[in-house]
């Protein structure tokens, strides 16, 4: 397959869902506040792009703050789970815990603590992007072979060299793919908090929306939020191929 038909295939198979969709919509007669169409959808978008605009604007500010939290946070706390076995054993199960708790269910305590606004949904997009980053560092630290660690000790390298020339170099493909895995996660968080204690965002305007009954506002709210975690996901999959592209085959298809 050439390399055209590649570097098109998103464009036709998003093009593809939308008239499918479209057609779905037509044919079957389904009420505009069931699911809109993609056209009362992306009319929704031009009568209401001020706001549109505005509101993602601050999802994405919210969003950067609280990944790049998570990003400095998670490879902190990664590399220090990597070092030592007893942070690991004290520290793992605490954060599977925390993991596993709904982070809408932290939101209230975080609107208590710092009240509505801007403060919880950075601070949430923190919390949901930080495991990820943290397991996937550690991770890479732990692929590190025994019978390697044999042969440097037995070359007089102590275990900070065996982490600083050995341990960081591997574990960084592990984190810098955790990186489009984290920023997506990051944006869950953010429109988890506006939707219950904010007062901007895209997630307060869907809320709004839904409120008013606006159901097509609401799905140009949703592809708002698509195309900025498209974005990023592509700008941290960009930065993963230009910092580790040399961990992975050229040939890959």
């Amino acid at each position: 397959m050439s390399e055209r038909w590649i570097k098109a295939a998103p464009w036709l198979w998003t093009l593809g869902l939308f008239l499918i969709w479209e057609g779905s919509v037509r044919a079957f007669d389904i009420e505009v506040f069931i699911l809109p169409a993609p056209t009362d959808i992306w009319a929704a978008i031009v009568k209401y792009w001020t706001p549109i605009w505005t509101n993602s604007l601050q999802t994405l500010m919210t969003t950067t703050i609280g990944f790049v939290m998570a990003v400095v946070g998670g490879l902190a706390l990664g590399l220090a789970i990597g070092w030592s076995r007893a942070i690991y054993a004290g520290l793992y199960p605490l954060m599977i815990g925390f993991n596993s708790i709904p982070k809408v269910a932290v939101v209230p305590i975080l609107v208590i603590w710092f009240g509505i606004g801007t403060v919880p949904a950075v601070l949430t997009a923190f919390l949901i992007a930080f495991f990820p980053i943290v397991v996937n560092v550690a991770t890479g630290l732990a692929t590190i072979e025994p019978e390697m660690e044999d042969v440097l000790r037995a070359l007089g390298a102590k275990k900070m060299d065996i982490m600083l020339k050995v341990g960081i170099p591997r574990s960084m493909p592990y984190f810098f793919g955790s990186l489009k895995i984290a920023i997506t996660l990051a944006f869950v968080g953010s429109v988890i908090s506006e939707t219950v204690a904010a007062n901007s965002g895209i997630g307060h305007m869907m809320l709004a929306a839904q409120s008013q009954f606006n159901v097509p506002l609401v799905w140009a709210g949703l592809v708002a939020l698509a195309v900025l975690g498209i974005v990023m996901y592509a700008a941290m999959a960009w930065l993963e191929m230009r910092m580790t592209g040399w961990a992975h085959r050229s040939g890959q298809r």
